[in-house]
C-alpha cells in the first residue's frame, strides 16, 4: 500500500466514523448513564422517532449534571435536549 492510498484510506475511515448512526439505547442503559451523572431513574429518555435526541428531563439540573450527560450523549452520537423549566397545570378540584 502506498503512502497516498494509506492516507486516503484513513481519511475515508475518519469521515465515515463522524457520520455514525445513533442507536436506540435501552432504558436500563439510559438509567445507568443518568445515575452516573447524579440523576434518578427516568430523567434521561430517547425518542424512537428521533433517535438522535437524548432528552434530559429534570427541573434545574446542576451544571455538572448537564456536562456529564452532554459528554455521554456526544460519545454515543446523540444531541442533548434539556427540558428544565417544567410547569404542571393546576388540577381542577
Amino acid at each position: 500500500m502506498t503512502t497516498c492510498s494509506a492516507a486516503t484510506s484513513i481519511a475515508i475511515s475518519l469521515s465515515l466514523s463522524a457520520c455514525a448512526t445513533p442507536r436506540m439505547h435501552t432504558q436500563a442503559e439510559l438509567n445507568t448513564a443518568g445515575q452516573a451523572c447524579g440523576l434518578t431513574y427516568g430523567e434521561l429518555i430517547q425518542d424512537e422517532e428521533a433517535k438522535k435526541l437524548l432528552i434530559l428531563f429534570r427541573q434545574a439540573p446542576a451544571p455538572e449534571q448537564r456536562r456529564c450527560v452532554y459528554d455521554w450523549a456526544r460519545r454515543n452520537h446523540l444531541k442533548l435536549v434539556v427540558i428544565d423549566a417544567i410547569a404542571f397545570p393546576e388540577q381542577a378540584q
